[in-house]
């Protein structure tokens, strides 16, 4: 096909995930035509839970989505940290319940995405959400990027001339491959998680989300239903995680393989506390999906020239904090308000311009919760709990001071942008 003959778009978004798809939806919003490449053929509900901070709420209330999360998402109240024990470590509350302008949700993340799926599916114009679409290379010239995809089964589709281009394309990017070809895989902790769900019935507040443990053995579980069934129950999250062997290579990380709970039920066969039955959590789950622990190091540019990087593609980290989607969410916010203050939808504007705007906004900022993730994030009280007393406490302030736990927490909420000077603004 001659470049002739090629379509030509205004801004192409590669990936339709969740950080994608809330591009999509921001620029939209103000006016910016872009088009969705998407690689999966059918969008599916997949994955299991996760948490949407304040911050990322009050985007995606601005953008009109509040009341569709709201009608599915439980309103998280409260997150608790407890020692292996399961004794009281820190907790604090969340959300609206934490005097916040907006809440926070713990929501299926196959339904957020569906949310959003849907959403753009009707706000955008026809043919501006194409899936079967997976990138497989691109190249630059005359002030365009041709963008090259393949379906599914890696037989070519029609090439794409964008005159801009944001990679949000996940941890796997081949966008930030080709800028940055020998990085290699995904850097591995050395912890492996175990996911699932499972209907149980309530615990602590019903909408308390919790971790126990330390930094070699943890987990954490939340609800995702709103409102018990007949029987009392409700959908649990859950996420089981300990440190594997060194030198354990983990197969490329993805929601789907399963495996069985015998690999790593084992450890937490006796943390049956009297607010919450750790085991019959793990028993009582239909499919469990196995997932490495793995981030990127943050890079020195996200942009080149037209093309940029957003969400997983631009700072992967450790589910540590809830804050992967948040994060993801925020770019897509940033990015739109850099484009208009470059001067988009103007197509004499120069989308570098725009991209600088949006890089210097978020790169330094995401950077610095990838690495505050290595260091557990907020979850290191537990680890101090763990290393200060192994045996447990008669209280957790005789082995660690209030102060030094408001410290903590404090310390990252800011880092994260979401203190409440950050978000009740």
């Amino acid at each position: 096909m001659s470049a002739n003959d090629m379509e030509t778009i205004d801004v192409a978004i590669v990936g339709g995930g969740i950080g994608g798809l809330a591009t999509a939806l921001a620029l939209h919003a103000k006016g910016i035509a872009c088009t969705v490449f998407e690689a999966v053929e059918a969008v599916r509900p997949l994955g299991v839970g996760i948490n949407l901070l304040p911050h990322s709420v009050r985007v995606l209330s601005n953008l009109g989505l509040q009341p569709a999360l709201a009608a599915i998402a439980v309103e998280t109240a409260e997150l608790a940290f407890y020692n292996k024990h399961g004794q009281p470590i820190w907790s604090e509350p969340r959300g609206l319940a934490g005097g916040y302008t907006y809440p926070q949700f713990s929501i299926h993340r196959g339904r957020l995405q569906m949310i959003l799926f849907e959403t753009a599916t009707h706000r955008l114009p026809a043919g501006a959400i194409r899936t079967s679409h997976a990138l497989s290379r691109f190249e630059e010239g005359d002030g365009l990027t041709t963008l090259h995809f393949v379906d599914r089964a890696g037989a070519p589709r029609p090439p794409v001339r964008a005159r801009a281009v944001i990679g949000a394309d996940g941890i796997h990017s081949v966008v930030r491959r080709t800028f940055i070809p020998d990085e290699g895989p995904a850097r591995f902790s050395g912890r492996m998680l175990w996911r699932a769900t499972t209907r149980a019935r309530p615990f602590l507040t019903g909408r308390s989300m919790v971790q126990a443990g330390h930094q070699n053995q943890k987990f954490v579980c939340y609800p995702i239903q709103q409102v018990p069934d007949a029987d009392g129950k409700v959908t649990i999250n859950w996420i089981a995680e300990l440190t594997v062997p060194a030198g354990t290579t983990p197969e490329r990380e993805n929601w789907n393989k399963k495996v069985d709970r015998s690999v790593f039920r084992e450890p937490f066969a006796g943390w049956t506390f009297d607010w919450l039955d750790i085991p019959a959590l793990i028993d009582g789950a239909d499919a469990i999906f196995e997932f490495p622990m793995v981030d990127r190091d943050p890079l020195p540019r996200w942009t080149h020239g037209r093309i940029t990087l957003l969400g997983d593609a631009a700072h992967p980290m450790y589910p540590i904090g809830s804050n992967g989607a948040s994060q993801g969410i925020l770019d897509a916010e940033a990015m739109a308000d850099a484009m208009i203050a470059a001067g988009f939808p103007s197509r004499s504007t120069d989308p570098a311009d725009a991209f600088a705007r949006y890089e210097a906004a978020r790169r330094e900022a995401t950077g610095a919760i990838v690495l505050s993730n290595r260091r557990n994030g907020p979850d290191q009280v537990m680890q101090i709990a763990e290393e200060r007393a192994p045996q447990g406490f008669r209280h957790v302030h005789d082995v660690i001071p209030r102060e030094e736990l408001e410290a903590i927490s404090a310390r990252y909420k800011q880092l994260a942008g979401f203190s409440h000077s950050q978000v009740n603004r």
